[in-house]
């Protein structure tokens, strides 16, 4: 097992280095650089402002050297005033040394952003932080519940729970996010008023109950269709299996089976499945904040494309690569550890 994961992270690190150089490129490509040459100058600059500004700021580098600096195996070098001929650093609200330093990625440094005129370390992190508050509390209510109607569904195949609790489950994976918050907001915001507060304020207030529900809820409900239809379809196919019957017919009661022999096996297909929905709500996080103003990584990502931020673009395409690779190296782990049949080869 050890040396799998080894095996495992030396390719996760390869992964890494390849998406973020072709995501670095389509970043870096000559419509984004004017664009942010637009945004951090007047907007009558001239073609030659721009132009210099580019040049200035070190946009106008090679592009594998300037890769090479943002990783962090390259020394960043900082401007040469024309006139003075003294060396500034790029960006003044970030605090760059004015003198030729190793500082990337590998070294903690993700550079600056030019949207919020501070580190990306700085705006990333904490909003991680409040969309992982996100994230935990929207797992904590959708795995249980998906499980729970899974299990109860496969184990009465056909009948009218079966039914009834199935149908449910394809009408809430059905229902893309921005359905069901556009929904949930005008059910118990706008009829019921039963939530006073918003989740715009959540990361400026403090997270409550009444400013949280609605985002939880929102993703939850998608998530929870899709993992409870896996769950019975596993389950259906466990119970089937003839060391099930041959511990019915040696007289073990249907609740011991189920609990000791079936819900281990049936629960294979599901952690995969379970461990997928960390990607994807990274992605539905996206939809979610900004739909309820709520300011966590999806909030930023989207302000970052907005404006054309680039250290900090590349700062959540790092994240997003990472999020993705290592619940996939879970998920394997994870797998290998509930069917012990599997042998890592």
């Amino acid at each position: 097992m050890l040396s799998f994961v080894l095996r495992r992270l030396g390719i996760m690190t390869l992964t890494m280095l390849c998406l973020t150089l072709v995501v670095f490129f389509l970043i870096n490509l000559e419509p984004n650089l004017k664009k942010l040459a637009i945004s951090q100058t007047e907007q009558r600059a001239t073609a030659e402002q721009l132009e210099s500004w580019l040049v200035k700021n070190g946009y106008r580098q090679n592009f594998f050297v300037r890769y090479g600096q943002w990783l962090g195996v390259m020394p960043k070098q900082p401007n040469i005033d024309a006139t003075t001929g003294q060396a500034t650093p790029r960006f003044r609200f970030c605090d760059e040394p004015d003198v030729p330093t190793y500082s990337g990625v590998i070294q903690g440094d993700f550079g600056c952003s030019t949207k919020f005129r501070t580190t990306v370390s700085a705006k990333l992190f904490p909003a991680l932080g409040a969309t992982g508050i996100l994230m935990f509390w929207v797992m904590v209510t959708m795995v249980p519940i998906a499980l729970l109607i899974g299990i109860v569904a496969g184990m009465r195949e056909g009948t009218r729970t079966d039914r009834t609790l199935s149908v449910a489950s394809i009408a809430t994976t059905a229902t893309p996010e921005y359905v069901s918050g556009v929904i949930f907001t005008v059910i118990f915001a706008s009829w019921l008023g039963w939530l006073n507060g918003s989740a715009a304020s959540a990361t400026n207030q403090g997270i409550s109950f009444y400013n949280f529900t609605l985002p939880v809820m929102t993703m939850a409900i998608y998530g929870i269709g899709y993992i409870a239809r896996m769950t019975r379809a596993s389950m259906i196919e466990v119970m089937t299996q003839q060391y099930i019957r041959t511990a019915r017919l040696k007289g073990l009661s249907f609740r011991s089976v189920v609990m000791k022999h079936a819900l281990r096996n049936a629960l294979i297909a599901p952690f995969t499945v379970i461990m997928l929905q960390f990607p994807w709500l990274l992605t539905g996080v996206v939809i979610v904040e900004t739909m309820f103003r709520y300011q966590g990584f999806g909030y930023t990502l989207v302000e970052a494309a907005g404006n054309n931020d680039i250290d900090l673009l590349l700062g959540c395409s790092l994240v997003s690569v990472f999020v993705v690779l290592f619940t996939q190296l879970i998920s394997d782990i994870g797998y290998a550890y509930l069917n012990p049949r599997i042998r890592v080869q």
